[in-house]
């Protein structure tokens, strides 16, 4: 069965609280939505990660560690 959507979407604010990874933000109609993921080691990394540094180690005095955009 074939379905045939026509639709007009205006978004005069949209807010997206966190994104995760494998997320979809969908806005109207799609076919279909075929889940993917892939890893790949682009770093031709032969050897484990080194050891995590335990949380504390830093403290943070202002603003974020990432530039964020302005708003």
């Amino acid at each position: 069965m074939n379905f045939y959507i026509n639709q007009t979407i205006q978004i005069n604010h949209l807010k997206v609280e966190a994104v995760s990874n494998s997320s979809v933000l969908q806005i109207g109609s799609a076919g279909i939505i075929k889940p993917l993921s892939n890893l790949y080691n682009t770093g031709a990394f032969t050897a484990p990660a080194p050891a995590a540094v335990s949380p504390g180690w830093q403290t943070q005095t202002e603003g974020p560690f990432v530039p964020l955009a302005p708003i």
